[in-house]
C-alpha cells in the first residue's frame, strides 16, 4: 500500500531519484546511471532500515523544499547542503522522524555537492530494467524520467516504516575538501602517452570546470600530449575512466557516462574514491596518485565488508 508522503514546494536545482544503477544493459547501449555518490546513498538507506539499493532523492547543490504529508523516517547523507526541518538544522548521517506539516529545506552548500534523502520503506517508483534510477537524457526511470517538479506528490511504499535515531560512526563519515587527492590505476592505453605525459598527469593539479555534470567532469590544467592520436576503436567505458581527447584536457566519466567511447584513457579512478569525486564542486582542485590494482581491490573489499556488516545490523533491527 502506498501513501503520499511529500509535496514538492520547490524542486531545487537538480533533484532526481537514483539507486545503484541500471546494470547489465550496457551492451544494448543503455546507460548505467545511478547515484553519483554510491557510498552516501547506501549509508542513507541503511540508516533508515532499507536495502542498500533502494532509490533515494539525489539533491544537487541547491536542494528542494518538501512539505511532509504523513509521518515518516528519513536520513540525509552526503554533502552538507544545510538541510533544515521547520527552520531548525537537520541532522546528517542519522535517521530521524518527520511529521505531518513539517517542511524540509536546504540552504547553501557548506561541504560537498550532492546529498541523498532516503525514506524508510522506500519511495513508490516503477522499476525499469531492474532499476528506479532516473536517466535524464533518455527520460527513463524515476518520476517520469525527469527531475522532481514543483507540486509533485512523492509516494512511499510503507508509511512510517524505519527506525529513528540510527547514526553512523564519525570515523566512517567522509569529509569533502576543495582540494582532493584521487587515487587511480594507470591504463589501459598507456602506450598512447609518453613517459613525460604520464608524469605530467600525476604531478599536476587539475581543476573541475563548470562544464561538468553527471556524465563527466571536464578538467582544466596542464595538457597531456599523445604519442600519435587520441582516437581508438570504440570500447566499453568503466565508471571513473579518464579519457584524454585530442585537446589534451582530461575528462572523468561519471554515472551517466556513455556506454562506449573512442578516446584513449590514461587511468581509471578507483571505485572507493568515486564517492569523494562525486562531491567535487566546480573549482575543486584534484591531484592524482597512482596505486596498484591489488591495493584498489583491497580498499574495495574493505568498504564492501563495512557495508555488508551494517546491512546485517539494519536487517536484524527491522
Amino acid at each position: 500500500m502506498t501513501s503520499p508522503l511529500f509535496q514538492v514546494v520547490k524542486p531545487g536545482l537538480l533533484t532526481s531519484f537514483q539507486d545503484l544503477g541500471r546494470t547489465g544493459y550496457q551492451e544494448f547501449g543503455v546507460v548505467v546511471s545511478g547515484a553519483m555518490d554510491d557510498y552516501a546513498l547506501q549509508m542513507a538507506n541503511l540508516l533508515v532500515g532499507n536495502d542498500r539499493n533502494e532509490a533515494a532523492l539525489e539533491v544537487t547543490l541547491m536542494g528542494p523544499t518538501l512539505k511532509v504529508l504523513e509521518e515518516a523516517v528519513i536520513s540525509i547523507c552526503g554533502g552538507d547542503l544545510s538541510p533544515t526541518v521547520n527552520g531548525v538544522k537537520a541532522p546528517m548521517w542519522k535517521s530521524f522522524r518527520v511529521k505531518n506539516g513539517d517542511v524540509i529545506e536546504f540552504g547553501r552548500p557548506v561541504e560537498g555537492a550532492r546529498a541523498y534523502i532516503a525514506l524508510g520503506g522506500g519511495f513508490d517508483l516503477p522499476e525499469i530494467m531492474g532499476s528506479k534510477s532516473t536517466f535524464l537524457k533518455a527520460k527513463l526511470g524515476g518520476l517520469n524520467g525527469r527531475p522532481i517538479e514543483r507540486d509533485a506528490i512523492l509516494h512511499g511504499t510503507e508509511a512510517g516504516r524505519g527506525t529513528a535515531g540510527r547514526s553512523l560512526h564519525a570515523a566512517e563519515i567522509p569529509r569533502y575538501r576543495k582540494e582532493m587527492v584521487i587515487r587511480v590505476c594507470l591504463g589501459p592505453h598507456l602506450h598512447a602517452f609518453s613517459d613525460s605525459s604520464i608524469q605530467t598527469f600525476l604531478s599536476s593539479i587539475y581543476e573541475v570546470t563548470p562544464q561538468s555534470d553527471r556524465m563527466g567532469y571536464r578538467l582544466k590544467g596542464p595538457r597531456i600530449k599523445h604519442q600519435t592520436s587520441a582516437d581508438i576503436i570504440s570500447e566499453a567505458i568503466p565508471l571513473g575512466g579518464i579519457q584524454v581527447p585530442a585537446n589534451g584536457e582530461p575528462i572523468i566519466l561519471m554515472a551517466d557516462r556513455q556506454t562506449t567511447g573512442g578516446y584513449t584513457r590514461i587511468a581509471t579512478v578507483i571505485s572507493t574514491d568515486i564517492p569523494l569525486l562525486a562531491q567535487a564542486l566546480p573549482g575543486c582542485l584534484l591531484r592524482f596518485v597512482a596505486i596498484p590494482v591489488e591495493e584498489a581491490q583491497q580498499l574495495y573489499r574493505r568498504r564492501a565488508k563495512l557495508l555488508r556488516v551494517l546491512e546485517m545490523v539494519a536487517r536484524s533491527n527491522r
